[in-house]
């Protein structure tokens, strides 16, 4: 009595089949990206060249706790949510002349005599701790930040009819020099002086 050959499944369009499959999920599947925050770091500084001597009224410390609190000029605690109008205050003050002698015409501040002189000399001081979250060390960068920028809409807005903002949305779609040379003017009325010391630990 012969034996009855047991028959075979033919196994090879299998691996066609699961290739397809694989080149399927790889094009449908949407991968996440990491992003992160645009910052320009500051310039590595010449060792050769002395520090200049700041006046400690002309330098705004604020610093952060490994508890998420944040202390301003040494004996203030304050909540984010006032970090920047007192940050706004301290550059806008407008007490004293930059280092050519000029006044800031175009300050709004009280100009009293123990706040900072001018916003060309104004310094934010930033410290933070090594335990401090960093969901409040971005949420405190981007107080100071935002100080700025409202300083620099204010007098846009002011001079050209146009806030800051929209100066630079415009200037990034263009190529007109009097974009470029508004954007320099605030720029350089109001720099944005932040100094980041290491972590405290």
């Amino acid at each position: 009595m012969s034996r009855r050959e047991t028959p075979e499944i033919n196994a090879g369009s299998m691996a066609d089949i699961a290739f397809l499959l694989l080149i399927f999920f790889l094009v449908t599947t949407t991968m996440d990206v990491d992003t992160g925050i645009s910052r320009k770091l500051p310039e590595k500084q010449d060792p050769n060249i002395k520090p200049p001597i700041l006046k400690e009224k002309n330098v705004f410390e604020v610093n952060v706790n490994r508890r998420n609190e944040i202390l301003v000029e040494g004996d203030t605690y304050m909540q984010i949510a006032d970090l920047r109008e007192a940050t706004i205050k301290f550059i806008d003050n407008g007490g004293g002349v930059d280092e050519n002698g000029e006044e800031c015409t175009w300050c709004g501040g009280k100009k009293d005599p123990a706040s900072s002189d001018h916003p060309k000399k104004a310094i934010i001081s930033l410290q933070s701790d090594r335990g401090t979250s960093y969901g409040t060390y971005i949420a405190v960068q981007n107080e100071l930040v935002g100080a700025y920028t409202d300083l620099r809409n204010k007098l846009s807005e002011k001079l050209y009819g146009i806030s800051y903002t929209q100066l630079l949305k415009d200037a990034k779609n263009s190529s007109n020099q009097s974009l470029k040379d508004k954007i320099a003017n605030i720029k350089k009325k109001y720099p944005q002086i932040i100094s980041e010391a290491e972590p405290t630990k």
